[in-house]
């Protein structure tokens, strides 16, 4: 990739002189599920989000996330140095949550790491984990080839390499066992294994966005129209639904996966020739109440995400050492914010009533920036960044996923986030409003109590 004619993020920083006031004032968008490709609704979302819960649903991924396929006989090598998981047993046909760190041990990105062969992957996720993989790819001397194929909104028109779809729901059993006449296989969770769906080989991880049984299934674009058709024919029997682009996006606030984090980038002299490959607009859109100069600030660890169990010191990685001397320290916990319905309505209400009027809270999904970051009160001290918000159909709740300091991070903990900016910045998803404290209460991630227990019992590393 490379940074484009345009220039450089590095090239960015320096103009503007400080990254966090780049980002608080870029116009990109909060994010982009197969937006222009993916319907928003099928029928409506609230149908939508409870019937991965009640029967089972199919969506579709083809349009949202970024491929980058490496292969060559240092892929391995080349993921194992970047990567904190251990790859002692990784090879084709094999799945895992890649997770990636600076030098100083800050998190970089994530994604899903698909095994293709036993030198071929193919990354899957957002921008800032294959940015990274791709750069040490092309500039460390590793005997590799990279393939990068962006998301539909950036392809110009061109068809993706890969279909991607999803089917989950309590329903899922039946319905792959009788789209595949075959029992469903006894998969781990990030397992992978391969149906026959109208006659198409189709690869499928043990996977679910929303905490619940499921499946992603992928194979050449080409095939994917006959796959889906046969999914949705035998799914009539089962109360399948089609989810749109609106309903997805709250799948996450269920699951507990944050999918926003701000990569830690955009300082240290380590990373200045990184960023001088990163093109200007991979600087990213930065939302919510934190508001400090030192960038440093908004970056978490793989400890502070719940990824800690990811994290394996079998291996030389870079930012290693940084982990090591983390592992034993007080670590921030990841957790579920449940927002007083009270102060909730007020922001709604704010709308009709006189006062202030404070920023619109947008419906399922309120993140207004790439990367949301609310600042978490307990007192007068700050104690956490509030990062993804939204509407939990099932539980009529609207919730945020958070880092804590572990002592504030109990469930039943009382909390407050900070909702709204102040100075408010030029984004144009970002109206003239006044900032307004919001009592949360603090429960496990993921929130539901199925998807935390038995569903990531027997997660792999």
């Amino acid at each position: 990739m490379g940074a484009a004619a345009s220039g450089s993020l590095q090239a960015a920083i320096d103009r503007v002189g400080n990254p966090v006031e780049l980002m608080r004032n870029q116009a990109r968008r909060a994010f982009s599920h197969g937006f222009g490709f993916v319907p928003g609704e099928f029928t409506n979302w609230r149908e939508e989000a409870l019937a991965w819960h009640t029967s089972c649903v199919l969506m579709d991924q083809s349009h949202h996330m970024v491929d980058l396929f490496v292969e060559g006989p240092d892929t391995v090598r080349l993921l194992a140095h970047l990567g904190v998981n251990s790859f002692a047993t990784f090879g084709g046909d094999k799945a895992k949550q890649f997770v990636a760190v600076n030098h100083d041990g800050y998190y970089i990105g994530d994604c899903v790491l698909v095994g293709l062969g036993d030198h071929s992957v193919d990354l899957v996720g957002r921008r800032t984990a294959l940015d990274w993989v791709e750069y040490h790819a092309q500039t460390g001397g590793w005997d590799v080839t990279v393939q990068r194929d962006p998301q539909s909104v950036e392809r110009g028109g061109r068809s993706p390499e890969l279909y991607r779809y999803e089917i989950q729901g309590p329903a899922t059993a039946s319905l792959v066992a009788k789209l595949t006449g075959e029992p469903m296989p006894e998969v781990r969770f990030f397992g992978m294994t391969a149906f026959t769906v109208a006659g198409k080989r189709v690869r499928a991880i043990r996977h679910g966005m929303a905490g619940q049984v499921g499946f992603e299934l992928f194979g050449p674009w080409a095939e994917g129209p006959a796959v889906r058709e046969a999914i949705l024919r035998v799914g009539e029997e089962f109360g399948i639904k089609q989810v749109g682009s609106v309903a997805y996006s709250t799948a996450n606030l269920e699951s507990g996966w944050i999918p926003g984090p701000m990569p830690a980038i955009y300082s240290g002299e380590q990373l200045t020739d990184y960023r001088r490959w990163l093109p200007e607009n991979s600087a990213g859109s930065l939302a919510g109440s934190l508001n400090s100069r030192d960038v440093a600030d908004y970056y978490v660890t793989p400890y502070d995400l719940g990824y800690g169990r990811h994290v394996k010191f079998d291996h030389e990685f870079v930012g290693m050492d940084a982990l090591r001397a983390r592992a034993g320290e007080p670590q921030r916990r990841k957790v579920t914010l449940v927002w007083h319905p009270e102060d909730a309505g007020r922001i709604f209400s704010s709308l009709w009533t006189p006062g202030p009027t404070y920023k619109y809270f947008s419906l399922p999904k309120a993140r207004y920036g790439q990367f949301q970051m609310d600042e978490v009160l307990a007192g007068d001290r700050r104690v956490g960044i509030s990062m993804d918000c939204g509407y939990v159909v099932r539980d009529q709740a609207v919730v945020s996923l958070a880092v804590l300091d572990e002592e504030f991070a109990q469930p039943g903990t009382e909390v407050r986030v900070v909702w709204g900016e102040n100075p408010v910045s030029d984004k144009p998803s970002v109206e003239p409003h006044e900032q307004v404290e919001i009592r949360a209460t603090v429960e496990a991630a993921p929130l539901d109590r199925f998807a935390r227990t038995r569903y990531r019992a027997a997660a792999q590393s």
